[in-house]
């Protein structure tokens, strides 16, 4: 069992009135929470990470939560994405064990989701910046919901630490007029259209 011991937890708002046209009707809501934890793995090559996936199951879980609460509610989150940035002693792979937690943690919390969650990583030193993308939850096709929020940490991840994040977000970009399929044109079969 892998331990990752949390250090910090920090929760980043957005509401978006408007991008440089008429004010929006309804605010868009991003919001994006960040654990800074420390990472086991740290310093040394360890061949077989996947068990590890399943230790960090519980801080998914937690961080949803609270990444649901701030948005007040599930009710029309229709975005979300996830990243992770490892310190300096780690390596990229270690990011890469958040793609199962992260992903399947927000989608057991919002219930009916169909498409794959976006995921970013890198490794970096304190204070690197992330951009976490945003797509919509059931259908990867909707450009009205690509967009990225970008995090950082001014703190961590220290060299022996990895931060874990998740985002979620309500509502298309302001002023989204790309065409391609709309929200109200998902038909929800394979998590693309």
């Amino acid at each position: 069992m892998a331990t990752f011991r949390l250090r910090k937890l920090s929760l980043v708002t957005d509401e978006i009135h408007h991008d440089g046209g008429a004010d929006a009707a309804t605010p868009r809501a991003r919001a994006a929470v960040l654990a800074v934890v420390s990472n086991p793995f740290a310093g040394r090559y360890e061949p077989d990470l996947q068990p590890a996936m399943e230790d960090l199951k519980p801080l998914a879980l937690m961080m949803g939560e609270r990444l649901i609460a701030a948005l007040g509610g599930a009710a029309g989150i229709d975005a979300y994405g996830k990243g992770a940035l490892v310190g300096l002693n780690g390596e990229l792979e270690h990011g890469a064990l958040w793609h199962a937690p992260g992903g399947y943690g927000m989608r057991a919390l919002l219930g009916e989701t169909r498409a794959i969650v976006p995921s970013a990583k890198k490794v970096g030193a304190a204070g690197t910046t992330l951009d976490l993308p945003l797509a919509h939850v059931n259908a990867a096709y909707v450009r009205s919901h690509f967009d990225t929020l970008t995090v950082m940490v001014p703190d961590g991840p220290k060299p022996d630490e990895i931060v874990f994040a998740l985002c979620m977000a309500r509502g298309p970009r302001i002023h989204s007029r790309m065409g391609g399929l709309e929200a109200h044109q998902i038909k929800g079969e394979d998590g693309l259209r």
